[in-house]
């Protein structure tokens, strides 16, 4: 069994699907510890409710980005992580840590990239007035959401789209390619093992 530790700050919608996956007996990840950088955000209490271990790794509490890495990094190892699933996880994680974890972290972005990278995408979209967006699972690498995709689920921009209504269009199929990715590279990871 391939040992997930999923990375949030936030409501965990995305959580929630790779619990919800994690369940199936075929499933060949484990998703074995959440980590939030935020305190009281319900992706904690999704994690509680599957009885899944939690913590809070408070970035404020550290002096720099690396002294929270350090201690996010030691927290993975001490629980015997394979891989890292950064679900709604608001920080950049450095080089350095990236560099710990090769081809060991995946995370979700709702876009089509190498289209729309960072923040506010589907504003993104919507101003450049394209056809369609989606979303795109990637291996995290040193570049903001430039690491090699994994998986992408399309969905068309419809007339009088707005930021809401477009996110939600395509966070119904997060929920679906997360999963789906996760699923993947798991298999991939237990056959090489």
């Amino acid at each position: 069994m391939v040992e997930v530790a999923v990375l949030v700050s936030g409501s965990g919608s995305n959580l929630q699907a790779l619990i919800d996956a994690a369940k199936a007996p075929d499933y060949p990840a484990n998703i074995a510890l959440v980590i939030s950088n935020r305190p009281g955000v319900k992706a904690l209490e999704r994690a509680a409710q599957a009885d899944i271990p939690h913590l809070v790794i408070d970035h404020k509490a550290f002096d720099s980005r690396e002294a929270f890495e350090a201690v996010l990094h030691d927290t993975l190892r001490a629980h015997e992580i394979d891989l890292i699933c950064l679900a709604g996880f608001m920080r950049v994680l450095t080089g350095g840590f990236v560099a710990k974890w090769p081809k060991r972290i995946l995370n979700i972005h709702p876009s089509l990239l190498p289209a729309f990278k960072g923040l506010h995408v589907q504003q993104q979209a919507l101003d450049a007035g394209v056809e369609k967006s989606g979303c795109t699972v990637h291996y995290v690498t040193e570049g903001l959401d430039d690491g090699p995709v994994l998986g992408q689920r399309q969905v068309p921009v419809l007339e009088g789209d707005n930021v809401e209504t477009l996110s939600a269009r395509i966070l119904r199929e997060e929920h679906i390619l997360y999963p789906q990715v996760l699923r993947e590279i798991a298999k991939a990871l237990k056959s090489r093992s």
